[in-house]
């Protein structure tokens, strides 16, 4: 009877603690993506080039992927909690910071440094090893939900950023969504938010799919191990790709649509559209990832992600036409399988004790894709003017991300070295 009673409080305290995940990702993420309106109006104010106003991007990008591995580690270490309130603060005065600039070095500095190293703390590596660790069996399905968030930031920050923009200018919209995150990061993480149980701890799951020990051994998989390993080189490739073509686009669709006629607010509510069917990309693959394997799910989205292509292209002659919505349609469901099927796949190949830090480590290789998806693209611009190179480029990229997935397997079990390890690296 205890025992059941203790199983439904970890339950209900789970479901909240993702509940609040939910609510904080679509903040703090949905902010990154807030860029693609915010290049547009600098590009008007400053007359940047293409590629210099989409570098800051890239920087905001590479330097989040280079503090990620820290952040795992931190995480692994002092719990995701911890990372999340500073990260929150960090996050807010980095944009109070951006809203101020008046040169390319200062959009830099600002939101790709300070704003970068805000939402690492805040974003989406402590909120994996959250929510892993409150639902070790259903890690597709619980990370789904909880980064369905990030979907629903997309589809209402973006427009509404772009709203604030039109209205009263970037620099208040800045203001504005710093004041939104602090308000709700420091009193949600402080009240709502747990650090996960250990294993051990009653009503906890201790039944996850991932090889997380040779049983009885006490080996288990750690940094220094994983790094020797072919396959976390195969999964930095899928992070590499996936996320190449999917930021390319996400960064740059509403610059193209602008650049084919299409009005700016138009071009930001297809932003939005894109984020809400997001929502059912992420929580529909993660659930049916946890059912038939994660290479199947993978290989389907990012088939998604190969039509958005072709169909952005057509948008592009007929930019009138619904074409912009069956765009956002398939780009929003295909990118939304990255989100859960990245850290899932990652669970099953290295789980354990060192997981935060194995993951963080890969997920630089994902940070390196963005970065050079969403620069590559204003470099072509600026050097071709047209985004139709980019375009091809982000196909291949398309077709590589599911091969690497197949190719790296996570339904084989994947058992650490034979050699007992005493220390995590």
């Amino acid at each position: 009877m205890e025992t059941r009673k203790a199983a439904n409080a970890h339950a209900r305290r789970g479901r909240i603690v993702v509940s609040a995940t939910f609510v904080t990702l679509g903040l703090v993420i949905g902010t990154w993506y807030c860029y693609s309106v915010l290049l547009v109006a600098f590009l008007r104010e400053f007359g940047w080039s293409r590629s210099l106003d989409a570098g800051g991007f890239s920087v905001f990008v590479l330097v989040h992927g280079s503090v990620s591995p820290l952040v795992g580690w931190l995480a692994g270490r002092l719990g995701p909690k911890r990372l999340i309130l500073v990260g929150g603060c960090v996050l807010g005065l980095g944009l109070l910071l951006t809203a101020e600039i008046s040169e390319w070095w200062q959009l830099y500095l600002a939101f790709g440094g300070i704003v970068a190293v805000g939402i690492s703390m805040a974003g989406w590596i402590p909120a994996v090893v959250l929510v892993r660790g409150w639902f070790p069996d259903r890690v597709g399905t619980a990370i789904g939900i909880a980064s369905a968030g990030i979907s629903v930031g997309i589809s209402g920050l973006v427009p509404f950023a772009q709203f604030l923009i039109e209205w009263w200018g970037w620099r208040w919209a800045l203001r504005v969504l710093a004041v939104l995150i602090v308000g709700w990061v420091l009193p949600a993480t402080a009240v709502l938010v747990r650090d996960p149980p250990s294993p051990t701890a009653p009503g906890s799951s201790t039944g996850s799919r991932s090889a997380d020990a040779v049983p009885g051994t006490g080996v288990y998989w750690t940094l220094a191990t994983a790094v020797r390993d072919w396959r976390f080189w195969g999964l930095a490739g899928v992070y590499l790709t996936g996320n190449f073509v999917t930021q390319m686009l996400l960064v740059h669709q509403v610059a193209y649509l602008v650049d084919h006629g299409v009005l700016a607010m138009v071009a930001a509510t297809v932003g939005g559209v894109a984020g809400l069917a997001s929502i059912a990309g992420k929580v529909g693959w993660g659930v049916f990832s946890d059912r038939v394997g994660r290479e199947l799910a993978y290989a389907l989205s990012f088939g998604c992600v190969i039509g958005s292509i072709g169909v952005l292209a057509l948008a592009g002659r007929y930019p009138t036409s619904s074409l912009l919505y069956l765009y956002a349609m398939l780009i929003g469901v295909g990118y939304g399988g990255i989100a859960p099927l990245t850290p899932a796949a990652a669970s099953d190949l290295y789980g354990g004790p060192a997981f935060s830090t194995i993951f963080a480590t890969a997920y630089t290789a994902l940070c390196l894709g963005a970065a050079s998806g969403a620069w590559s693209a204003g470099e072509i611009f600026d050097r071709t003017g047209s985004y139709a190179v980019a375009l091809w480029i982000g196909l291949g990229m398309a077709v590589l991300s599911p091969i690497f997935l197949w190719a790296v397997a996570p339904r084989r079990p994947n058992p650490p070295p034979p050699r007992t390890i005493d220390a995590i690296a």
